[in-house]
């Protein structure tokens, strides 16, 4: 594997740099996201018992116990409640607003490596080519093994740039689709604790 790596040429040190970076990435926004991952359906039917029973404050409580952004952002309402649900849904719509982005930090990174990763494979290649092409000059024929060096660096740096490129780009979706699935339960779980507050006679403005 090392003797591969060497033979790559240079192109492979940025893009063993670019594997190290996505790997590491990944793996905060796999430990990220599945802390922020909860079953919103679950939390709200409590929310909806405590609210009944134990009013706003063990609401409060309660998205104080619970891990996530839904019982954050619901809990940012909850600090608005006397003031009314008008203040209350700005205050979501706030909340909302900041933990999309803590959701959704780190993703451009994710991107940049699996985009820049094939193309530094393919300047690897093309390196490679000038090297073949240039090592047949120099020798004045067409020998297999004067071309044999250039031609491995840039099928190496190619398939390099692939490895790379292929696992980034699958975590990138993956967690991509982990965050709508959230970003729909946030919106979700915020449009039925409002209708709630307001079924409960909650949020009336003083």
């Amino acid at each position: 594997m090392v003797d591969l790596f060497i033979q790559g040429g240079n192109f492979m040190w940025p893009l063993l740099i670019m594997l190290f970076f996505g790997i590491v990435v990944a793996i905060e926004r796999f430990w990220t996201l599945s802390k922020a991952h909860i079953n919103a359906k679950e939390f709200m039917v409590e929310m909806q018992d405590t609210l009944k029973q134990r009013g706003a404050e063990g609401a409060a409580e309660l998205c104080s116990n619970t891990v996530g952004p839904v019982a954050t952002v619901l809990h940012a309402g909850l600090l608005r409640l006397d003031r009314g649900v008008v203040h209350v849904e700005k205050a979501i719509e706030d909340s909302g607003a900041v933990e999309m982005a803590f959701l959704e930090r780190g993703m451009v990174w994710l991107s940049t490596v699996a985009n820049l990763a094939p193309l530094v494979g393919f300047l690897g290649t093309v390196s490679g080519m000038i090297r073949a092409f240039n090592d047949i000059a120099a020798a004045g024929d067409v020998d297999p093994s004067v071309v044999a060096g250039g031609i491995s660096e840039a099928l190496l740096t190619t398939a390099a740039g692939l490895i790379v490129a292929i696992p980034v780009q699958a975590s990138y979706n993956y967690f991509l689709a982990k965050i709508d699935k959230i970003i729909i339960d946030l919106q979700e779980s915020s449009n039925q604790f409002v209708e709630d507050l307001i079924q409960l006679g909650l949020g009336k403005e003083n």
